[in-house]
């Protein structure tokens, strides 16, 4: 997976994608991630990469000039990319959308926007997609941008140490992830739940799927909608439901 940031800012990706599991991904050949200075594609000496807006008003706007030389050099030998721009007005991101990016054979290109935004003809230049993380605004795309590059590699085989953690996670069925517990066995009264420790597997496995149900009921039951239901699901709802439908406000099943 090939990821570029075009940034005003680019030790903010350097102080990120040098750490953890990013770096490690990266010193296994798994991702490769580029980042280029858009002050490096200026043509002025204070290398200015923003102006003031026509029209009046406060804030600073980038420049289309210095971000279209940049993609003109970061694209001169490659055969297609993917643009993104992170902003509050894109769709929603998702683990589908974070899915899509890993499995993409283009390298995906980061536009990331600073001040009062980026000159609308970069938009209507570049075939770009913008996309949001939600309905807030950050002070930059950088970080909207580590976000998505962290969740598309991580989903890459080989990228996490359990080649069954990304299969197992939060969203990967439209449900949340069950709850996890490690030593020691109690801790300030509060114990493991005696079917960990039972070394029954297929009850361990019952048990975890129905939390997992729960746990998307309880906190958002949205996602059920978009749930493929097998009988045990539906099962194992049945008995969720039974204790906790005046908890939940869940009064219909799929």
């Amino acid at each position: 997976m090939r990821c570029d940031v075009l940034t005003l800012f680019p030790e903010l990706i350097h102080s990120v994608s040098s750490q953890s599991i990013m770096k490690r991904a990266r010193d296994k050949g798994l991702l490769t991630l580029n980042v280029h200075n858009l002050r490096d594609y200026t043509d002025n000496p204070h290398r200015t990469a923003d102006d003031t807006p026509y029209g009046g008003g406060g804030g600073m706007v980038m420049k289309a000039e210095p971000i279209f030389q940049a993609i003109d050099r970061i694209t001169e030998d490659l055969d297609d990319i993917r643009i993104i721009i992170p902003s509050p007005q894109g769709i929603r991101f998702s683990h589908g959308l974070a899915h899509d990016f890993s499995q993409d054979t283009r390298p995906l290109l980061f536009i990331c926007g600073h001040y009062e935004g980026i000159d609308e003809r970069v938009r209507t230049h570049l075939r770009v997609e913008e996309i949001s993380l939600g309905d807030y605004v950050l002070t930059g795309g950088e970080l909207a941008a580590l976000v998505m590059i962290d969740a598309a590699m991580r989903l890459i085989p080989g990228v996490l140490g359990d080649p069954h953690s990304a299969q197992r996670e939060s969203f990967v069925e439209s449900l949340l992830d069950f709850p996890h517990f490690t030593k020691p066995v109690e801790i300030r009264g509060m114990s493991v739940p005696d079917i960990l420790l039972s070394g029954n597997h297929e009850a361990v496995r019952r048990w975890r799927r129905k939390e997992s149900l729960r746990q998307t009921l309880l906190k958002r039951p949205d996602l059920l909608d978009h749930h493929t239901w097998s009988s045990e699901d539906r099962q194992l709802l049945e008995e969720i439901e039974h204790n906790y439908t005046s908890t939940s406000g869940r009064t219909t099943r799929p």
